[in-house]
């Protein structure tokens, strides 16, 4: 038998007294395409599966932290700073954030983002973090994990170095390989109940940086023995010198919200869409999806190329009239209301490629932006210049292709840069005999900074003309 949960004022006074979505769309209504734009004749589908129902924490409104104070709370009678939700078990946490420093603090402030959780139930619990990576856009110090928005080429096969542009880009390939950011530790962590436990405190320090701009992304795979809440609080410094704990658990007790910012357009509105960011707990971390032609268990090697939507949401569904975005639990009031972008979310598609030709055939793989605008499920749209800005940047593993040469790839990593309208690297091919049948499988966290949507495509490769004498 267990108490009634504690409500977040008394349980700090027991605790003090013992001691980036902003998208602005039209709605896919155009008829014909731009004259400087290539269209694409092929099949376009929806993504079969769908997402899973565990708990997100996505922490991304405000993206840029202006004060001090509750960036995201789940502990109960938390007044408007509070959206409480139960966490039990597996839950997993998405937080992006950038700092621009302080006109009171200096330009040496830091900005700390920490996180702190507590049990609902009067017994102790264990957090355990199952996966996790954290990296800053630009590291001041030694030790801290960094990744500079780099001018990578469009596709880039990662070795033995981790390659990466943006923060977000290097968290999701740290999941992806089954890195972790030093910073991260203990792996597991005891809360007493009636007590706050801090598990993280991060910097994104400014300090010597030219301009006075940084970024942090965390993401967290963790699991709770009992139910527990959860806050991610903002707190500046002068200097190098973090908030101690008594400081951190008075500015949760004040239930002051940091600042959000970009109002959403309600949901049902007609005209332009502002999506917004998210500030919430979204029901869904993982989509997995098995490609096979309608009513087969394969996928027949195709003669035209066919894409399936990757990230698509709301007016933005390439004519498949498919909204993968994750639906929230929770949110707070002016912030997105569903979680735009699946930022966060991985992706896990298998594709049982078969030839039931009587000929050899040859297909690759390709992740593609196109432009959106396209009415029907028949072609898509892009640029026919590299001039637009970058709307994906971010990591895929993937296993089953081939070389050029016809050589394995093996396991892969590679990492792309894609502006609109591009038509995506080929990421490899596979070669089929009359009747083969191969596995490829492809894997990607959807990054921060990632503009979406963006389709996974497989296509024919032309086959050169047989020399006559």
């Amino acid at each position: 038998m267990t108490s009634s949960c504690p409500s977040l004022p008394a349980l700090l006074a027991a605790t003090l007294t013992s001691s980036s979505l902003l998208c602005v769309v039209p709605t896919e209504s155009a008829t014909t395409a731009p004259v400087d734009v290539i269209v694409r004749s092929q099949d376009v589908r929806p993504l079969p599966g769908g997402l899973d129902t565990i708990l997100m924490i996505n922490d991304n409104n405000p993206e840029l932290i202006k004060n001090d104070g509750i960036l995201l709370s789940t502990f109960p009678n938390g007044g408007e700073a509070s959206i409480p939700v139960c966490l039990n078990g597996r839950f997993d946490l998405f937080s992006h954030h950038v700092y621009a420093g302080d006109i009171k603090a200096g330009p040496k402030s830091t900005l700390w983002l920490a996180l702190l959780a507590a049990p609902l139930e009067n017994r102790p619990v264990t957090i355990t973090m199952l996966e996790g990576s954290t990296s800053l856009s630009r590291a001041t110090q030694p030790g801290q994990t960094e990744a500079p928005f780099l001018p990578l080429p469009s596709i880039v096969r990662e070795n033995t170095e981790v390659i990466a542009s943006g923060p977000g880009s290097r968290v999701a390939g740290d999941l992806l390989a089954g890195r972790q950011a030093a910073e991260l530790t203990p792996q597991s962590w005891i809360m007493q109940p009636g007590a706050l436990t801090q598990l993280l405190l991060l910097p994104i320090p400014i300090a010597g940086l030219d301009p006075l701009l940084n970024g942090r992304n965390l993401q967290l795979r963790l699991h709770s023995s009992d139910p527990v809440a959860v806050a991610i609080l903002a707190a500046h410094s002068n200097g190098d010198n973090p908030p101690n704990n008594r400081a951190l658990q008075i500015l949760l007790g004040k239930g002051k919200l940091s600042v959000k910012e970009h109002q959403p357009t309600p949901r049902g509105s007609w005209g332009k869409l502002i999506y917004s960011r998210v500030s919430g707990v979204q029901i869904g971390s993982r989509w997995q999806a098995n490609i096979t032609d309608p009513g087969s268990t394969v996928l027949n090697a195709p003669t035209v190329p066919i894409s399936w939507p990757i990230s698509s949401l709301e007016r933005a569904t390439l004519a498949t009239g498919q909204v993968q975005t994750s639906k929230l639990k929770s949110f707070y009031p002016g912030t997105a209301w569903a979680a735009h972008g699946n930022y966060g979310v991985e992706y896990d598609i298998e594709m049982p490629l078969r030839n039931n030709g009587t000929k050899s055939v040859t297909v690759q793989l390709s992740l593609d932006s196109p432009l959106k605008g396209n009415t029907d499920t028949s072609s898509l749209w892009f640029r026919s210049d590299r001039t637009g800005p970058v709307m994906f940047r971010g990591p895929l593993q993937i296993r089953g292709l081939d070389a050029i040469d016809g050589s394995p790839l093996g396991h892969q990593i590679v990492h792309l840069v894609l502006h609109q309208g591009q038509q995506g690297p080929s990421l490899g091919r596979v070669n089929l005999k009359p009747g083969e049948q191969k596995q490829v499988r492809v894997r990607f966290i959807y990054p921060a900074d990632a503009t979406p949507p963006q389709v996974l495509t497989v296509q024919p490769v032309e086959q050169p003309l047989a020399h006559q004498r």
